[in-house]
């Protein structure tokens, strides 16, 4: 088994509305602690309780987005987010261990492979920049 460290961070919510959900988790408590654009154009915010340590991600995809599907009631989970300390060394691994890879982005500041549980939830290994070859 490779020895990579694996830490649960996040989990990714899909919004129909990036403002009005802020709003509403802001008004629970909530604070923003970082927010950007994914290199394929959807936005997403990380959120944080006060004195939690994991966050919720909102993840708004516009129609134009490959990620974007309408959302219906049950569909609105997005992702769970793991860091990891090689995200090379362990999209090795999940191969390893038979595990479908439904997507992998490397883009500048983004390195992330992803899976899928047997019910079709996505699960995000992010990490740092790949070291250079």
């Amino acid at each position: 088994m490779t020895r990579v460290k694996v830490e649960y961070i996040y989990a990714g919510l899909r919004v129909r509305s990036l403002a009005r959900s802020l709003r509403f988790y802001r008004r629970i408590g909530f604070r923003v602690v970082r927010r950007g654009t994914m290199s394929h154009g959807g936005v997403w915010v990380h959120l944080l309780f006060p004195g939690a340590r994991q966050r919720i991600e909102l993840n708004y995809y516009p129609r134009s987005n490959r990620y974007y599907e309408p959302v219906r009631h049950g569909t609105e989970f997005d992702h769970f987010g793991f860091y990891v300390s090689d995200v090379e060394a362990w999209e090795r691994e999940l191969r390893r261990r038979k595990f479908p890879i439904v997507a992998r982005i490397l883009a500048r500041h983004e390195n992330i492979v992803y899976t899928r549980d047997p019910d079709g939830n996505w699960l995000e290994f992010f990490g740092p920049d790949p070291k250079p070859r």
